[in-house]
């Protein structure tokens, strides 16, 4: 069996080699980068690396060649049109390598979001459908990385947490919980033609993150909803669904996913 990963060198792509190498043997896996001189630590531990980049459909022929499972890692290219085009490109490389089960790491409930990023993953699924090649999406919910743009710190030094106003409510998770969710899917048998939401079971709020951050500093830290508040983040989490929970990957992890508490500990200098 060959488990071919995309991405093999991002922030996700690491984290899923690394939990990959716990579970199967290292000329089991092959990494798939566009920097194939930024990959050597794999090639010490015995895993084969390919040179693989979206913009250039001669090189996933070869990228793909042999793979048992193939996780496509979404392109983290801004701009949609392109982001598309390099997605049908991945999608018919595997076609012609008759990549055996193709996975897809998605949007978690994308057909509940209002914007392009959204619909383009509704479009890849489908396109991946089109293949007739056995599937899994891994829908992915938002990273609970964005509390890094809200502040944190200047909210512990003042004691006041400020946020736009809404009913707001988060399903995020941490690339850690799901990378242990999917290297259990890759390595695992029964999980073709299906769709799993990655999110976490419920849903927090910012009132929970102000209580985490208290807890955190041992300082009191209050919540206050500021309409004059202007950050780019709020526009884009009004456009999508972060409210929607699912007990997916907490099943594939086999235990519970990382608390709010300690997924924001990176974020604070406290």
């Amino acid at each position: 069996m060959s488990i071919v990963i995309t991405g093999a060198n991002g922030k996700l792509g690491s984290l899923i080699m690394k939990q990959l190498l716990k579970k199967v043997s290292a000329d089991q896996i092959i990494a798939c980068v566009r920097q194939p001189d930024k990959a050597e630590e794999y090639l010490k531990q015995g895993i084969e690396v390919r040179f693989c980049d979206y913009d250039k459909p001669e090189s996933l022929d070869q990228s793909f060649a042999g793979a048992s499972k193939l996780l496509f890692i979404s392109s983290s290219n801004t701009d949609d049109t392109i982001r598309l085009r390099q997605h049908a490109h991945v999608i018919e490389a595997a076609k012609k390598a008759k990549v055996e089960h193709l996975l897809f790491t998605s949007f978690a409930f994308p057909g509940k979001g209002l914007i392009s990023p959204t619909h383009l993953y509704l479009a890849t699924e489908h396109a991946i459908l089109t293949t007739g090649i056995p599937y899994t999406f891994l829908r992915n919910a938002l990273y609970t990385d964005f509390v890094g743009v809200l502040g944190l710190d200047a909210a512990i030094a003042g004691g006041e947490l400020s946020v736009y106003p809404g009913d707001w409510k988060f399903n995020t998770v941490t690339r850690h919980d799901l990378a242990l969710g999917i290297a259990a899917v890759l390595t695992e048998s029964g999980h073709e033609n299906k769709t799993y939401e990655l999110t976490a079971p419920h849903s927090w709020t910012f009132n929970d993150l102000a209580v985490a951050l208290s807890d955190l500093s041992c300082k009191p830290v209050s919540l206050r909803q500021n309409p004059q508040i202007q950050n780019w983040i709020y526009g884009f989490l009004g456009k999508i669904n972060t409210s929607s929970t699912s007990s997916d990957l907490e099943k594939l992890i086999g235990g519970p996913v990382t608390s709010l508490k300690e997924s924001i500990k990176q974020f604070i200098a406290t």
